[in-house]
This record gives C-alpha cells, structure tokens and sequence, in this order.
C-alpha cells in the first residue's frame, strides 16, 4: 500500500524540518515533531487530517512539539521503544512494518550513530532518515561509535537508488563545501552543487534528495570509493586497513573542517 501525494516540508526553529506525508483524502503522518504550532497551521491551511506521528530519534528538536500536537490531535506515535515515555505508542525494532490507513505502509530500519535509539521508515518510494543520513553528509556522533554509524549507511545504501530521502535539517549547503573538498574532480557533485545553489537562492528545501544520486555524491555513503578512501587517507597521513576506520577519520575530518569553518577571518 503506498497512496502518498505528496511530502510536505515545514521548516521550525533555525534548520530543522518537519515532513507531513500526504495520502489520500487529506489523510496526513506528521514526521518529527519538533515544534506542534506550524505543523498545526500547515495541516489547518492544506485541510489535511493527521492519521499518526513518527518519531526518528529523541532529541528534543525532533519532538518536543508531541505533545502540544497530541492536546489537539489524538494519533498512534510510532518510534523506538525507548521513547515510550515521551508518547511513543507503537514501538517498533529492526524490520518492523506498519501501515498508515489511506498514506502508506512502511518499513523499518534501526540505524544507531548519531543516537542509539534512531530509526528509519522507508518503502517503495520514501526515505525518511531523520539525523542519520544527511543530503552529502551525516549527523554526528553524540551516542554511538563510527562502526555503529558505518554499518547504518550501509543499511541505507543497500535501499533502491529510486527512492527519495527527507532528512532532519538543511545542512546541505555546508556538507556540499566538505563534499567539494574531499572529491573537487566530481562532475556529478559539481552539477549538483549548482542546482543546489540555485535552490537555496530561491528559498528553496534541499534536504531532501534522490538516493541514487545521493550515493555518488555523498562521501559518507562512499568510503570504500578509491576517491575518497585516498583523501582520508591523505587527511590522516597514513594507510587505512577497512571501512570503519575510513568512517571515523572522515566524520572526525568533517568535525575539524567545521570548526576550522567557524573561526573569524
């Protein structure tokens, strides 16, 4: 069952969105609910009557808007099982399905890293993955190690090219500056870097994104690509024996280019 018409993007608070998936009949699933009152205005403007809320992982900008929702919207939660004391109602673990009557049916994934209790949902034709997986980045480690992270895009990377992905936040534009700096010879990531700089001058969302495309362009999804492996390891200073080292000296690489970022002219 997939009846999605379309995936609404609210933006809350300063880079986060929320995504409202649109089925038929104006039925609507609310993904992470950060903050409850421009959900509630979008749902009021689009006419749409919400059918259920999933969660992608607990930090408080992906939920602390449940519930003052709920107060106006009784729903199933979908999440991890350990947000059931923050709403979560119907628990779900690795491989888990559940549909949404008149939307969609979803699959799920378990994906720790950037926290240990992250999921994904995913069918035929959506990716929703939260901070795991970012357009050409990834979210940070703040619970889990870089092999948990590692083996989560892995997971991701083996879903069909043909889906699209929603991410948590509009990081795209610094993650696009790190890509260009780990691979500058990549035509398709520089095609790229133009449509996404002509979107956001626009005013437009670029957090979400064709998977396929996401995977030659995203250098977190492609530490085995001789490219990239070789940029580590030029960043590092030495020969990188596997995959999960390669992970972890990238993600440390895209903490100090960060920083390095941040300091004044």
């Amino acid at each position: 069952m997939n009846q999605i018409s379309a995936v609404h993007c609210v933006p809350v608070f300063s880079d986060n969105y929320v995504w409202i998936i649109e089925g038929e009949n104006g039925h609507c699933a609310i993904v992470d609910l950060g903050e409850a009152e421009p959900v509630l205005a979008a749902i009021k403007t689009k006419n749409l009557k919400p059918q259920a809320v999933l969660l992608t992982h607990h930090h408080q900008d992906h939920i602390q808007g449940l519930d003052s929702f709920l107060r106006s919207h009784t729903v199933p939660v979908f999440g991890h099982a350990d947000l059931q004391s923050q709403g979560v109602d119907h628990p779900l673990t690795e491989n888990d399905q559940f549909s949404i009557d008149q939307i969609a049916g979803f699959s799920v994934l378990e994906t720790p890293g950037h926290t240990q209790d992250h999921l994904c949902f995913y069918n035929d034709s959506v990716l929703f993955c939260g901070d795991t997986l970012f357009t050409l980045g990834c979210g940070r480690l703040f619970e889990g190690s870089a092999e948990q992270m590692q083996q989560s895009m892995n997971k991701l990377k083996q879903l069909p090219d043909d889906l699209t992905m929603y991410c948590g936040h509009e990081y795209t534009e610094d993650s696009l500056k790190f890509a260009l700096h780990c691979d500058p010879e990549n035509q398709t990531l520089i095609r790229r870097a133009k449509e996404i700089k002509q979107r956001r001058a626009q005013g437009e969302q670029t957090a979400s994104a064709n998977l396929g495309l996401e995977k030659l362009t995203n250098p977190f999804l492609r530490v085995g690509d001789p490219v990239i492996r070789t940029a580590i390891e030029a960043y590092v200073g030495h020969r990188i024996e596997n995959d999960t080292e390669a992970f972890a000296q990238l993600r440390h690489w895209k903490d100090d280019f960060d920083g390095l970022k941040r300091l004044p002219d």
